[in-house]
C-alpha cells in the first residue's frame, strides 16, 4: 500500500474542504426567533389568565402611645375612651364609666347592640356611638375609638366595625382614630 495520494485524490480533497460560497438567500448567521416568541407569549398569557389580582385597602390606625404614663383623675373624667368589642352574639361597649347597657340607654351589663338573626347590627352601632359622643360637651372633640375582637370573628366584620363608628349616617365625623385591640 501507498501513503502517497494521487493527483486526482489530492484535487479532490481541496476542493471539498476549500469553504463553501453561500449564495445571498442562504446566509446562515441569522437566528429565527419566532417559535420562541410564540411560546414565550403563551407562557405570559397563561401567567396572566391564573394570577389572582388582590385589591388591598388600608385603614389608617394610631398605634397607643408607649409613654406608660397614667391619665389624671381630670382627663379620665372628661374622656369617653369608647371601646367596642365584637364578640360572637353581637356588639359590647365600655366607656369611662363602665359597661354601655343594651339599646344604649346608660351603664349596664349585656350587648350594648345585639346580633340581629345572623348579622351584625352596624346601624345601631352608629347610633349608639353618636348617641354617646353627644351626650356630654366634653366627649365632642374626643376622636378615637377601641376595637377589639374574639379571635372567631371574621375580619371583615372588624373592619365594617371600624366603618360603622367613623362617620354618622350624614357624613359628620365621629371616631377618625381607630385602635385595634389584642385580648389576652
Amino acid at each position: 500500500m501507498s501513503d502517497q495520494l494521487s493527483t486526482a485524490q489530492r484535487s479532490k480533497i481541496r476542493r471539498l474542504s476549500k469553504p463553501k460560497e453561500l449564495a445571498p438567500d442562504e446566509e446562515g448567521g441569522e437566528l429565527n426567533i419566532v417559535p420562541f416568541l410564540d411560546i414565550i407569549m403563551n407562557i405570559l398569557i397563561f401567567v396572566l389568565a391564573t394570577v389572582a389580582v388582590t385589591f388591598t385597602a388600608t385603614i389608617t390606625s394610631v398605634p397607643p402611645s408607649a409613654k406608660g404614663g397614667t391619665r389624671s383623675a381630670a382627663e379620665t373624667k372628661d374622656a369617653l375612651n369608647l371601646t367596642v368589642i365584637i364578640v360572637n352574639e353581637g356588639f359590647s361597649m365600655k366607656a369611662s364609666g363602665g359597661n354601655i347597657a343594651q339599646g344604649c340607654d346608660g351603664i349596664g351589663a349585656g350587648l350594648a347592640v345585639p346580633k340581629v338573626g345572623d348579622r351584625y347590627d352596624y346601624e345601631k352601632l352608629r347610633a349608639c356611638a353618636a348617641k354617646l359622643k353627644a351626650s356630654n360637651p366634653a366627649f365632642a372633640d374626643e376622636t378615637q375609638v377601641f376595637i377589639g375582637a374574639n379571635p372567631s370573628v371574621p375580619f371583615q366584620v372588624v373592619i365594617s366595625t371600624a366603618d360603622a363608628v367613623r362617620n354618622t349616617d350624614d357624613g359628620t365625623s365621629l371616631f377618625e382614630e381607630i385602635n385595634f385591640k389584642v385580648a389576652k
